[in-house]
Formats: C-alpha cells, sequence, structure tokens
C-alpha cells in the first residue's frame, strides 16, 4: 500500500511530456485480435490498466511485450475464447474483446465488466448491437455467451453515444458480411484512431469523426503500427492543476484540438492559452471565476474531467454548478474534498460549489480513477499536508503522477503506508 504526501501552497511551473492516451490503448490492444501476426503499438503509456489489458490478451493466448513505450502484441497463437473473470471483473475495457473474438473466430465468452464504481454502466448497447449484427447471445452468472457463423451487416442507431458500444460494434463490423451502418456513434478521439486503425489494416471505414460510421465489410485483416494519441484526460488535468495553483505550465506531445471545450471553458474563467501544433501553454495569474458546466458526450465538456474542475472551482469566489448527465452517480470525490473543507451541496447530479474558501490538508481517500486526480488538485491548493490513500486508482490512468508534478514544482512524495 502505498500513499501520497502533498504539502500545498506552490504553484506549478515548468514543461512536462503528455502520456499515450489510455483508452486509446485500451481500444487499440484489443483489435489486434482481428488479425493474426504481430501488431505494434507505439507511445503506450505505463498504467496497470495496460497491464491488465496484457494479462487479458495473454490468457487468450497473444504474446505481449511492452519495451518502452512500444508495446508488440503476437496473435498468431490464440487458443482460448474465454475472458478469465477476475480480469474483467477488474477493468470495464475488458470487455472490448467480446467483438473482436466473435468477429474473428464465431464464438466469446465475458463476464460482465467491473471498473470504476459509479452508478450503473450497463452494457446492454454492445450486446443489442452484436445481436442486429447477427450474434446469438446467452448471459448466464453475470458472463455473456456470444456465438455467429459470421456476422452480417445492417443498420444499428444507438440510443447513446456510448463509446464502448461504439468501439465493440465497430471492431465487429469490420468482418461482418455486408455493411454496416452505425448511428449515433461516438465521436472521441479515441474511436476515431481505433477507426484509423483498423483501416490501416484494411478494414473499410466511412464517417471517422461524424455520429455515423459507414463499414463495409472485408474477409480478413493483417497487422500494423499505431502510434498512440496523447492523452488529453491527462492534459487537462495538468492544466486545471495549474490553472488552480495560479502557475504556469507547458505541456509538449499534446493535442489542442482534442481539447476545445475544456480550453474554452478555461479561458472563461481566467486563463491565458497559447498552443501550438504540438505544445499547450497555460499561465493562470488571478483566482478563476465562478463558472457553470454540464457534462456531454464528445464534443462537449467531458465527464472524465468533471472531478477535477470541482477542484478547480474551489478556488473561484462565488457560486459554480457542474453537472453530469453521463454517469448521474460519479460524485464520490465530494464527501473526501468536504474532508479538506471544501463548502459543496450535491442535488442529483449537480454540485454546487462555493468556492473562495481556504482548504485544510487531511488524509482523504480516491474512490475511483478520476476523483484521484481530484483530490490531488485540491491537495495542491490547501493549507499543509494533505495524505492522498487508493493510489491504486490513480495508477490505472496517470503515468508516473508524482514525478511529473515534481517537475513542475510541486511538493509530492510517493511513501509507503505503514501498516
Amino acid at each position: 500500500m502505498e500513499k501520497l504526501l502533498i504539502r500545498g501552497g506552490r504553484s506549478l511551473r515548468g514543461r512536462i511530456a503528455i502520456s499515450g492516451a489510455k483508452n486509446a490503448v485500451l481500444a487499440l490492444a484489443p483489435a489486434t485480435l482481428l488479425a493474426p501476426g504481430s501488431h505494434r503499438l507505439l507511445n503506450v503509456p505505463h498504467l496497470t490498466d495496460v497491464l491488465t489489458m496484457m494479462e487479458l490478451l495473454e490468457s487468450l493466448g497473444c504474446s505481449c511485450r511492452l519495451t518502452g513505450k512500444e508495446l508488440l502484441i503476437d496473435t498468431s497463437t490464440i487458443h482460448s475464447f474465454h475472458a478469465p473473470d477476475e480480469l474483467v471483473g477488474r477493468m470495464r475495457a475488458s470487455f472490448y474483446v467480446l467483438g473482436p473474438l466473435l468477429a474473428r473466430y464465431g464464438h466469446a465468452e465475458v463476464s460482465l465488466p467491473g471498473g470504476c464504481a459509479f452508478g450503473p454502466r450497463p452494457v446492454d448497447l454492445h450486446l443489442e448491437g452484436l445481436q442486429q449484427l447477427g450474434a446469438q447471445l446467452t448471459v448466464r452468472n453475470r458472463r455473456v455467451y456470444a456465438r455467429a457463423e459470421r456476422l452480417r451487416g445492417t443498420t444499428i442507431d444507438l440510443r447513446f453515444p456510448s463509446v464502448g458500444a461504439t468501439g465493440n460494434l465497430l471492431m465487429a463490423a469490420v468482418l461482418a458480411e455486408g455493411e454496416t451502418l452505425i448511428r449515433n456513434a461516438a465521436r472521441e478521439p479515441e474511436i476515431v484512431q481505433l477507426g484509423e486503425y483498423l483501416c490501416a489494416m484494411g478494414a473499410s471505414i466511412e464517417g471517422l469523426g461524424s455520429p455515423v460510421l459507414r463499414i463495409r465489410g472485408v474477409s480478413h485483416l493483417h497487422p500494423a503500427t499505431v502510434e498512440v494519441i496523447p492523452d488529453r484526460i491527462e492534459a487537462a488535468t495538468f492544466l486545471i492543476a495549474a490553472a488552480a495553483t495560479q502557475g504556469e505550465v507547458t505541456l509538449t506531445q499534446a493535442r489542442s484540438d482534442h481539447l476545445h471545450a475544456i480550453l474554452t471553458k478555461l479561458q472563461e474563467v481566467g486563463c491565458s492559452i497559447v498552443t501550438t501544433h504540438d505544445t499547450l501553454t497555460l499561465r493562470m495569474e488571478t483566482l478563476p471565476a465562478p463558472s457553470t458546466v454540464t457534462t456531454a458526450p464528445y464534443p462537449g465538456f467531458p465527464t472524465d474531467v468533471q472531478a477535477q474542475w470541482t477542484a478547480l472551482m474551489l478556488r473561484a469566489p462565488g457560486v459554480s454548478r457542474i453537472t453530469d448527465t453521463i454517469y448521474l452517480d460519479r460524485f464520490k470525490h465530494i464527501p473526501e474534498l468536504q474532508r479538506l473543507g471544501a463548502r459543496i451541496e450535491l442535488h442529483g447530479n449537480t454540485a454546487i460549489v462555493f468556492g473562495g474558501h481556504p482548504l485544510t490538508g487531511t488524509t482523504v481517500v480516491s474512490s475511483d480513477l478520476r476523483a484521484s486526480a481530484a483530490l490531488l488538485i485540491a491537495g495542491l491548493i490547501a493549507e499543509g499536508e494533505t495524505e492522498v490513500l487508493g493510489l491504486h486508482h490513480i495508477d490505472r490512468g496517470y503515468e508516473a503522477i508524482e514525478q511529473k508534478l515534481q517537475q513542475l514544482g510541486a511538493d509530492v512524495q510517493r511513501v509507503r503506508v505503514d501498516d
């Protein structure tokens, strides 16, 4: 067990590189199941979620090797079509193997997923879409049994632009017979990169980045190489941390075109932002102004930044409102922020933040990945020392988080928890 010790009161200043996107890797790695041979993923971050995905693929018979930032996956020796319950229960993205296994081999057995716990996150859109493609599905003892001699193209209208369902159905459809339309598809950059990678493998996909995807099925795919896009959520987290501490940071290997909604809001609350083709510089000289934020599917304000924004608004004198329309129960960070002295009221899926009041360091516990980032930001602005427990959450999605904060001048240390 480990914890982070944060001594607040320092402005973040300096320059750091943004890592590859966790959520992109967790979609790209299962896509390798669609084509036998050796695949190369570049700019891969060292995260526990990535290691879990490698473990899952190895359980199916793949060979995985992560050297530096290069992940090699050999899918020529697959011998199992059952994703182990323990691995799928550990990480929700494990469910991504269902579509590729079904499309390539005609059968798969995958447990219902786990991952961060913030309200119900059903996989019904995945299953309904696969059934429309011709899959025969049975759900028994929290496990999905899927069969199909060959999937057949169809039109799928998603009730919600689910990232997970869009990715799973996209991977299944590329080997289906005929043409598939996915309407109300997710438009996130990670889905766009997944589609581009599938095209590099020989798939035929039109409409990436739009709400309608047109997929013409092919008989087979081949291995390919892909460089993982920068992690837009990590970038947003460091920008918000710099704004909260009235600092100035430059992010390299960052994509401003993936961050439009966040950059717009940061400018609205008083940040100065300068972008180039692969860098972002934020300077904050005053306290932020109060704001109103509502999360929405991309290109809207991401739910994965809701908790961090809540922490930033603790610095804004006045009243701010943050509404999460994606995950209605994703507010477990609020009681922990209140332990630091935050004045926040929760009304349904809206947090009302009464900002401008001092925070005092204490011991807080992370409940999920993005909540842990919010607690880190709060610790950076609190007086005294803050202990953040539950680091297994933050290690799922932030590579070398304490080293990067130290590079920016933060007083942060990772230490073992005494028995």
